[in-house]
């Protein structure tokens, strides 16, 4: 490979995370280049957002390497985004929704200088493509669920990351949300974003996924989705009692 190529996106190779003493997560290995979107499949517990806070930086790596951006986690904080599973900013609190949006510019102006009209471009653009543009001036409170979740990717967004990192962003969210959701990641894509999202969705990750990671503790497989996402190693990452194979349906049973 030329010195000059671009570095991956993301490239873990043989990582243990642990937030103590003992791994919550052994030998994870996987590359993501710029605009792929790579799904992380396995059950609750199975170290997913654990694995996502690696990739920031925010929970030690105590074996093998995670790479971002060709730099150590923190050092590429600055152009990750990520959209957490639930947020913390309180519905009560009166901000509006492009107010909202305009946080994911601050690391960019920095929190001393006043946005300018290019910000508030990025702004207008990010509401407009998860399909929000007419909210803008609304409360953030008085948004459905699924609404604030394209709120909170549009900040995301407009932060203009070169990886996107999403924990569980279809949870509890309406079809029109959804809908919206994966036309942002398709213009993501587009843009050559790199997207690695948690799910519990399997049909959703065969759709918007070019590759999937099994995750449960440990890593069951990592490569294209239509090879990955087997029946057999769906079984050895979820444990047989969870799955039930309904013809080429495969349904994770939650318990």
């Amino acid at each position: 490979m030329p010195d000059h190529a671009e570095p991956a996106a993301l490239r873990i190779d043989d990582a243990a995370v642990a937030y103590d003493a003992d791994p919550v997560l052994t030998g994870v290995t996987g590359t993501v280049a710029a605009g792929e979107v790579v799904a992380l499949i396995g059950p609750n517990g199975a170290g997913k957002s654990t694995l996502i806070k690696a990739i920031l930086g925010l929970v030690p790596v105590v074996g093998g390497s995670v790479m971002v951006l060709g730099r150590a986690p923190a050092a590429a904080r600055r152009d990750v985004g990520y959209v957490p599973q639930a947020d913390t900013l309180d519905p009560q609190f009166p901000v509006s929704v492009a107010q909202v949006v305009l946080m994911g510019r601050y690391r960019q102006v920095g929190w001393l200088r006043r946005p300018g009209r290019e910000d508030r471009r990025i702004v207008a653009e990010a509401l407009e493509r998860v399909g929000l543009a007419d909210r803008a001036r609304a409360t953030f409170g008085t948004l459905s669920g699924g609404q604030r979740q394209r709120v909170l990717l549009a900040r995301a967004m407009a932060a203009q990351p070169r990886l996107l990192l999403l924990d569980e962003p279809f949870n509890g969210v309406d079809l029109v949300s959804q809908d919206a959701l994966l036309g942002a990641l398709d213009e993501l894509k587009r843009h050559g974003t790199a997207v690695l999202i948690s799910t519990h969705d399997l049909a959703l990750a065969q759709h918007v996924a070019d590759h999937a990671c099994l995750l449960n503790r440990r890593m069951y497989g990592f490569g294209p989705t239509a090879a990955t996402l087997t029946p057999d190693r769906l079984r050895a990452t979820y444990g047989n009692q969870a799955l039930e194979l309904h013809g080429d349906q495969i349904v994770v049973a939650h318990h």
